[in-house]
């Protein structure tokens, strides 16, 4: 509902219920500051109601402060919330890089001889304790957020989901485990690397969990890159970003399928049951990061992070003003066909 101002007037902020709408967050290191800003702006608006959020690596950080800053203190504490773990990793990033093994340019020699089982036997990892310092978990589970955090099973190659009574922060530090930097991840007798590489985020526990149809992605890694690489810093930048959009791809190409489907009366019941229609918003988050080449996804600076936090809060007003609108009438502001269906 609509606060009155100092007057006794409303403000001029819509009424009536908040839009119920889950959100897709990808990962991408020190980018994760992105949808940071994302998150927080998204915070502030009371039209919509984020119900539900599926995350992986950087984005699932940002879930687990979210989630439990919000249940210990509405959006407010989710904002404070955020800006403290932001603030930790920061900290933390004056000496071992939080998503890296010791910086960009040592992590990058280190990785062409040696495995982290090699330069880190200890296993340590500066995020773990910022996680566990920053992060109540039984907050976290007592919040009313659908939440869903996505690793990858080394030794199947198949995505894991971790619902939200089985988050720990070793289910952040799996999703979040990138194998060229950081040992695999063992909870129970599986092990894990990063969930960028087969649900960057996953989309499909939304459409299973009853979450809100209406789900906006917070991308990170540009779908598309204007000219062909031909430094070889370049060439792997670019083949990480296709690499870790290859899943999300591949599910919104299913979605765009059943979505045709659904429009052209093809599906009856009681197939209509099983399937239902995702509306899909997008902040492209990756094409405003286009000009960070992959190095910065490593800087910690307090500086560099709020500055990209600020381009994701400006990115998420612009989407507010913009395609918020849709949120609810059945109908998506991101054309999956046109993206990925038409040649």
């Amino acid at each position: 509902m609509a606060k009155a101002s100092e007057n006794g007037k409303p403000n001029g902020k819509p009424t009536g219920k908040p839009r119920p709408i889950s959100l897709a967050l990808q990962g991408g290191g020190s980018h994760g500051a992105y949808t940071w800003g994302v998150l927080d702006r998204l915070s502030e608006d009371e039209t919509l109601d984020i119900e539900a959020i599926s995350a992986t690596s950087a984005g699932a950080i940002n879930a687990v402060a979210y989630a439990a800053g919000l249940a210990a203190g509405g959006p407010a504490g989710a904002r404070a919330a955020m800006e403290q773990l932001w603030r930790a990793v920061s900290d933390a990033g004056s000496g071992m890089n939080v998503f890296g093994a010791a910086g960009f340019q040592m992590a990058s020699a280190l990785q062409s001889f040696a495995s982290p089982y090699d330069f880190n036997p200890f296993n340590f990892n500066p995020l773990r304790r910022i996680v566990e310092n920053q992060v109540d978990f039984d907050a976290v589970h007592a919040s009313g957020l659908k939440l869903f955090l996505s690793a990858t099973n080394v030794e199947t190659g198949k995505v894991r989901v971790f619902s939200k009574a089985e988050i720990t922060a070793d289910a952040v530090l799996a999703s979040a485990c990138l194998p060229q930097t950081f040992q695999a991840v063992e909870i129970g007798e599986e092990a894990f690397w990063d969930g960028g590489f087969m649900g960057n985020p996953s989309l499909f526990p939304l459409i299973y969990s009853g979450a809100p149809q209406d789900v906006l992605l917070v991308l990170l890694n540009p779908l598309v890159r204007p000219g062909v690489p031909k430094r070889a810093a370049e060439i792997q930048e670019r083949l990480n970003e296709i690499s870790f959009n290859a899943s999300l791809i591949g599910e919104l190409r299913a979605i765009a399928f059943v979505q045709r489907l659904i429009d052209d009366g093809m599906l009856k019941e009681p197939l209509m049951k099983k399937y239902r229609r995702l509306n899909i918003h997008a902040i492209r988050g990756g094409q405003d990061l286009l000009g960070y080449g992959l190095a910065t996804k490593y800087d910690s600076r307090w500086r560099f992070l709020t500055e990209v936090r600020d381009l994701g809060r400006g990115a998420a007003d612009r989407w507010l003003a913009e395609c918020a609108k849709d949120v609810g009438t059945k109908q998506s502001s991101f054309d999956i066909r046109k993206e990925f269906l038409e040649v």
